[in-house]
């Protein structure tokens, strides 16, 4: 323990000493402070951006998830790239032709000032509840479940210890974000990166050293879980599960399409980066880069959860499936290796933390303080209400992250991943929506817009139904995937708010909507939409 004790000690360490190295001085402009000065460059770009996607839950639950269902699990990580490509040659260039701050920016000059602050309302409540709260809790969740041993010391009571890791990792991270703003993000975020990958790397060639080599993973017949009973299948190396799978049938694909829109090209604690490019060249190679590292993550995540099925598939199975990743470190990592896992847990948390807090201030202070508040507001008067906008966001996200902690004690067995997903679908449709129809159609009806973006909700209900203490409703949907409801609910809000525009308006030539730096950046970017077909084809 104590190798492993000195290691993290030296992570806490070295994170802190990055992060406020580089301030130089006091007072610093909006542009410094929220965007780095837009002077990044495509490796920071790349690396900030998937660190911030990376969670403790993805080593945890997608870990599990893959032990059960297999290769299917991937499917989440690798289409990210179709995301990073509109993203790349299609909403970026927006992004950057206007020389905005916040995306809020560019849907006001779109669709007006009502329908901006709708998408800005909705990312600020996101972020200061279920994105800030759900990391925490993850995150010192993960950790305590894995390290139990190791924590101990902070208390023997199980929900007393992630409870102060919960707050611990909170304050920590938030501290070095008010000091040092994007700037400090993105410097912590490539150390972290590093070590989340690293400790991903150990516990991949540990699992597929005992399961036998790699081609095992091909030929070991295997359970995949159908429901509440397991199917034998020849292995769990295939990305397409059939269309009536409980939980990841293949047609998932047809939502998953949209909401990776709204999380790679239209969230603000993503784009930041591409926002604070050098040029649109180095936005774009980022991104690109970003979709190679994706296709890596998968690796890291998924293959160690399929090789632990193997392992296992003639001994007694998990009681479980989270206990896939802490099986693998508890079982057959050394000491040394498992310092290294507990702070890739705590890098993958801190990540996403720090980014959200970041862009939480950066929405709250540029669109409400400037934009309504305070018209005349110095640069040093909008830094200052960011870095309080930080502290509140702590509070809000520290609070959510111990009431998720008491929901998960109190319910054990409750799965509510799940639900936290389809309450984030809940918001995510309506800015989907808006983000899509702000780059693709013209001078459209913003009282339309607003009407589909508001029922966007009731007709989540519609579809999946809702039992209330005084009312009940079975839903015209109940049992769909809320992949593909979420899919459906976009389409039918983006055909009320498109069909009256494009029958007066028309649309842009197809080629307007993708702009590529050069020709090289063209080549890069359908060659890498090429190779996620490919895969999709090779492991079907």
């Amino acid at each position: 323990m104590g190798i492993d004790f000195i290691i993290v000690l030296i992570y806490f360490t070295v994170i802190m000493i990055t992060a406020v190295s580089g301030r130089k001085k006091e007072e610093v402009t909006i542009d410094e402070y929220f965007l780095s000065n837009r002077n990044l460059k495509w490796y920071s770009i790349a690396i900030s951006t998937i660190a911030t996607n990376i969670q403790g839950y993805q080593f945890l639950g997608m870990m599990g998830s893959a032990y059960l269902y297999g290769l299917a699990q991937a499917s989440l990580e690798i289409n990210a790239v179709q995301g990073l490509f509109f993203a790349a040659f299609v909403f970026v260039p927006l992004y950057l032709r206007e020389k905005i701050t916040t995306i809020t920016q560019f849907v006001e000059k779109k669709l007006g000032k009502t329908v901006a602050y709708f998408y800005s309302g909705a990312n600020l409540l996101m972020f200061a509840t279920l994105g800030l709260g759900a990391a925490l809790f993850w995150g010192a969740y993960a950790a305590d479940l894995v390290f139990a041993d190791y924590l101990s010391f902070i208390s023997e009571d199980r929900l007393f210890r992630i409870a102060v890791l919960v707050v611990f990792l909170g304050v920590f991270s938030a501290i070095y974000t008010v000091f040092g703003g994007l700037a400090a993000v993105v410097r912590t975020d490539i150390i972290q990166f590093s070590i989340l990958t690293l400790g991903g790397i150990v516990v991949l060639f540990t699992a597929i050293h005992h399961l036998g080599g790699w081609e095992v993973l091909y030929e070991k017949p295997n359970l995949l879980k159908w429901g509440n009973e397991y199917r034998e299948v020849d292995n769990l190396m295939h990305l397409h599960l059939p269309a009536d799978h409980p939980k990841l049938p293949w047609i998932h694909m047809f939502g998953l399409f949209f909401l990776n829109i709204n999380y790679w090209c239209a969230n603000q604690s993503v784009m930041q980066r591409s926002l604070a490019a050098s040029s649109l060249k180095q936005a774009q190679v980022g991104l690109m880069v970003g979709g190679l590292m994706k296709y890596f993550m998968a690796i890291l995540i998924v293959i160690p959860g399929i090789a632990l099925a193997g392992i296992l598939m003639d001994a007694a199975p998990l009681a479980e499936p989270d206990q896939a990743f802490p099986y693998l470190v508890k079982e057959y990592l050394p000491v040394g290796a498992r310092g290294l896992i507990l702070c890739a847990l705590f890098a993958s948390l801190m990540s996403t933390v720090d980014s959200t807090f970041n862009s939480f201030a950066t929405l709250w202070s540029v669109d409400f303080y400037k934009g309504l508040i305070n018209k005349n507001a110095t640069d040093k008067q909008v830094v200052n209400v960011g870095r309080l906008a930080i502290i509140f966001s702590l509070i809000t996200g520290i609070t959510m992250g111990l009431v998720l902690l008491y929901i998960k004690f109190n319910n054990p067995e409750s799965a509510f991943t799940h639900t936290l997903n389809e309450l984030r679908y809940y918001i995510n449709c309506g800015i989907v929506m808006l983000i899509c129809t702000s780059a693709f159609f013209i001078a459209p009806n913003r009282k339309l817009v607003v009407f589909a973006f508001l029922a966007s909700i009731p007709l989540q209900l519609i579809f999946k139904g809702f039992d209330f203490d005084f009312i009940s409703y079975i839903g015209l949907f109940p049992n769909m995937n809320y992949f593909v409801r979420a899919g459906w609910i976009i389409v039918i809000g983006l055909l009320i708010i498109g069909i009256p525009s494009i029958v007066k308006n028309g649309l842009k030539p197809f080629k307007e909507y993708f702009v590529f730096a050069d020709k090289q950046m063209m080549s890069v970017g359908l060659g890498l939409l090429a190779s996620l077909v490919a895969l999709h084809i090779i492991f079907h």
